[in-house]
């Protein structure tokens, strides 16, 4: 097994650093995998000239799995659009094929009370919101800015979906909601827009080969209401580029903090790229404060997805849990009650409970 190992700008190094002590114990423990290290985002570019440079992209392609932290910082924003860090990710998932993104919302029984909601509307919450990642607005051409006839100036971008698009991430959707409450949402706009309402007919087309799974269609403002109001009906989430975009980031607050959550970006044949859903932070970066957990979680997805190694990545979570249990808490999840720790002692404590 193979783990190509991207680090990024900002806290990404301190982060992945961490989840690279965690995926250490099981190599210890006779797990065998090889792991290499490349420059992306802001590094790539200073590096290279590139965000995404020729050898990690290479890199990216020959690994079985990639272990991802956060690009983007300030430094870079004067540069042209297709120099700029979060070219890399884009780049990244287009190239390697990973049009399906994972991201679950779990709101641990100890982080209940971190929730800007009420705690009832929140506890026990588990919600995996699935967004296909390589179409729609972000992808569509044409796209631009253009000067009109009159002088003013336009921006515009192109939304689109292809039949067979929406057709592979709604059989992700549909065997994901089989391993879980076999409930299914499927978010769109088919009241006013052409692409979605393409969505929609494709996705009831698609539900006729699992009867065993409920199929709901909602309304992306309407879920948005529903996410803050009702969070607990929600099962899986399967929706568009933007949309999911959106509503994933939404439903992260309703977990008490972004730091706590995973991701997976998977192609095909499940090879994924495993990263929080955080960014870079730049403000924080290098003062040992950042929550590595989402990323120590990122790499438990990476092996049950990638690797089908369940055992492995259970034996993270539950570390993870222990964690929490114990009451260690870095500074986005503190309260009264609990101890402070950085981003190593944090670390340390996972490294402990794998033990």
């Amino acid at each position: 097994m193979k783990i190509a190992v991207l680090p990024g700008d900002g806290i990404g190094t301190e982060i992945v650093a961490q989840a690279m002590r965690v995926l250490e114990v099981l190599r210890a423990d006779g797990l065998g995998f090889e792991s290499e290290t490349a420059a992306v985002g802001g590094a790539g570019y200073d590096a290279s000239g590139d965000p995404l440079p020729a050898f990690t992209l290479q890199l990216a392609r020959d690994a079985d799995a990639i272990l991802f932290g956060a690009v983007g910082d300030p430094r870079y924003d004067r540069l042209p659009r297709e120099k700029r860090p979060e070219q890399a990710i884009l780049g990244l998932r287009k190239e390697l094929g990973l049009f399906a993104n994972l991201r679950p919302a779990v709101v641990y029984p100890e982080l209940a009370n971190a929730s800007p909601l009420k705690r009832d509307l929140v506890e026990g919450l588990d919600i995996l919101i699935l967004r296909e990642l390589t179409g729609d607005i972000y992808f569509g051409q044409p796209r631009g800015q253009r000067t009109l006839a009159n002088g003013e100036r336009e921006g515009f971008d192109t939304m689109r979906y292809s039949e067979s698009e929406v057709r592979r991430i709604a059989h992700v959707g549909f065997r994901a909601a089989r391993l879980r409450g076999r409930r299914l949402c499927s978010v769109d706009k088919s009241n006013v827009l052409e692409t979605s309402q393409l969505w929609r007919d494709v996705v009831t087309e698609v539900a006729r080969d699992y009867q065993d799974v409920e199929l709901s269609h909602m309304y992306v403002d309407n879920a948005a209401m529903q996410l803050a109001r009702n969070p607990k009906q929600f099962d899986v989430i399967v929706t568009g580029n933007i949309f999911g975009d959106i509503l994933s980031d939404e439903a992260s607050m309703l977990t008490g903090s972004i730091g706590m959550l995973p991701s997976a970006s998977l192609d095909a044949a499940n090879k994924g790229l495993y990263e929080p859903i955080h960014g870079s932070a730049p403000d924080i970066a290098g003062r040992d404060l950042a929550n590595p957990l989402a990323t120590i979680l990122s790499a438990a997805m990476l092996l049950r997805y990638s690797f089908d190694l369940g055992e492995h990545a259970s034996r993270i979570e539950r570390a993870v849990r222990r964690v929490l249990a114990a009451g260690l808490r870095t500074a986005d999840i503190y309260e009264p009650g609990t101890r402070k720790v950085g981003t190593v002692e944090m670390g340390d404590a996972v490294v402990a409970a794998m033990c």
